[in-house]
């Protein structure tokens, strides 16, 4: 038997060097590295799984049952598409 994945609309953010507080406040992640560079940051998530590290230029996902997670960009491109509000 084959399956598709029912499509699901996720809330989602980039990390960038002026939303880390931002990123950090909303999946209740925290910043580490402060005393590198801000590009150098990174935000690290509590999940089911332990915390996992986003980077700048990483997706925050907000998945359906609220939890949080990071993703890669490449990954997000080829698995998201913008949904029209």
């Amino acid at each position: 038997m084959k399956f598709r994945k029912k499509p699901v609309v996720i809330e989602a953010r980039q990390i960038t060097e002026n939303n880390l507080e931002e990123i950090e406040a909303w999946c209740g992640g925290s910043i580490k590295g402060d005393s590198l560079p801000r590009n150098l940051r990174l935000i690290v998530i509590p999940t089911r799984e332990g915390g996992r590290r986003a980077l700048i230029g990483d997706w925050v996902i907000k998945g359906v049952a609220g939890e949080f997670y990071p993703c890669r960009p490449a990954s997000f491109a080829d698995i998201y598409e913008p949904v029209e509000e």
